[in-house]
């Protein structure tokens, strides 16, 4: 094998499907990144025979094939390489040597013929998602799925379709979050993908947005004068929007696959039945408090800092045209905010986590929010005001005496 590439291909290739490798492998030539020419690209991939990730780049190839390298020396190479350009080259079957103007590094690998096999999946149902919302829906509700396996099905997220709908919800059982893309063309779905799966599709479609930002930024005035010029700027507009647009969704009973542009991310599927939670939604709130996030995340902020002493509880004292928020009283002190809302419907009060409010109210993709509660013994909803898409649900805490 041998080829030419960019320094920064190869440095986004390998820290891309580098997040695959898990630190605690079975096996040893899991800790490897397996590189493969043909053509005109060049092909990185990894795996920790859960989840594969697969991604390629173009590259000068003067010679065909295939090796695999330890992943923390070729990424320690291509991190610190600032030249320009790379030629890497498979020295006596199983090195890679790879050389650049100002360097010279030759790396031990192992035989591609070592390597476990990403087989593509067998193609039982596949559908586009539109980028924007995905990452939308991914940013509010990942964070509240299970950080453990204890329950296998609450550390992924249940997607599921419903009439020209795509539903995502996760939970850890103390908390809830659902987020709804409307007009999918997904057919009949119902599966639990791995949160880490979904997690490393934001970091690819973030990277890809970072790099079509800075590409438009680079293009500069000609590119923006030739787009309001007429119908061949907007059309190349269009056509580019198009591309950088969606991610190909497959899927079999037992896996998933998901591609962003020249990156795949294959899966195993989460085996089990996700828990009924429509039946813990509340259908009938006795209070609904409209309250502005600027006000709200930044006493949360202040007031987390005492109420994590004691469960991180904080209470909310609910009245016609303000919210008392208070903590317990520890031996760090107690802090308390009023703040205004709009309020219909009773007075009311209810204690709830500060960690649970800040994991949501910092993703929240609005300026004000709708809190919506029953009492202190069921669980509060909260909605972004205007918007139908996210639900979000958190549990009760037990009231504290003051």
């Amino acid at each position: 094998m041998k080829l030419l590439c960019k320094t920064t291909d190869l440095q986004q290739a390998l820290h891309l499907v580098s997040r695959a490798i898990s630190n605690q492998q079975a096996l040893p030539i899991l800790g490897n990144i397996l590189l493969h020419a043909e053509g005109k690209r060049c092909t990185a991939s990894a795996t920790d025979l859960e989840l594969s990730i697969v991604t390629s780049f173009p590259a000068e190839i003067e010679n065909e094939g295939a090796i695999t390298i330890p992943a923390k020396a070729f990424l320690n190479f291509a991190q610190y390489n600032t030249d320009h350009e790379v030629l890497l080259e498979t020295s006596e079957g199983t090195q890679l040597k790879c050389t650049s103007k100002k360097a010279k590094t030759l790396i031990s690998g192992e035989a591609a013929s070592e390597y476990p096999t990403i087989t593509p999946i067998e193609k039982e149902t596949t559908f586009p998602i539109a980028a924007g919302p995905l990452l939308e829906a991914l940013h509010t509700v990942t964070f509240a799925a299970a950080k453990t396996t204890l329950r296998p099905v609450l550390s992924g997220v249940y997607v599921r379709s419903e009439k020209g709908k795509l539903v995502f919800v996760a939970t850890d059982s103390y908390r809830l979050s659902e987020y709804t893309i409307t007009g999918a063309k997904a057919a009949d779905i119902s599966c639990i993908i791995p949160t880490k799966v979904f997690d490393e599709l934001q970091s690819v479609l973030g990277s890809q947005k970072g790099d079509n930002e800075g590409q438009k930024s680079e293009e500069g005035p000609a590119s923006a004068k030739a787009s309001a010029g007429g119908q061949e700027g907007e059309d190349g507009e269009k056509k580019k929007k198009k591309t950088e647009s969606s991610v190909d969704v497959t899927l079999s009973s037992q896996q998933i696959e998901l591609q962003a542009g020249s990156t795949q991310l294959l899966s195993r599927l989460i085996d089990g039945k996700f828990p009924d939670y429509q039946q813990i939604i509340p259908k009938s709130p006795k209070t609904t408090v409209k309250i502005s996030v600027k006000e709200l995340l930044p006493a949360v902020r202040r007031m987390h800092y005492f109420a994590k002493e004691i469960n991180n509880n904080l209470t909310f004292h609910i009245g016609k045209s303000d919210m008392r928020i208070i903590t317990p009283s520890t031996q760090a002190g107690r802090d308390e905010a009023v703040l205004p809302i709009e309020m219909t419907g009773s007075e009311n009060k209810i204690a709830l986590s500060s960690s649970y409010l800040l994991d949501f109210l910092s993703r929240v993709p609005g300026e004000e929010i709708e809190m919506e509660i029953t009492d202190s013994q069921h669980p509060a909803l909260f909605r972004v005001a205007g918007m139908d898409a996210l639900l979000h649900l958190i549990m009760p805490l037990r009231l504290q005496e003051e």
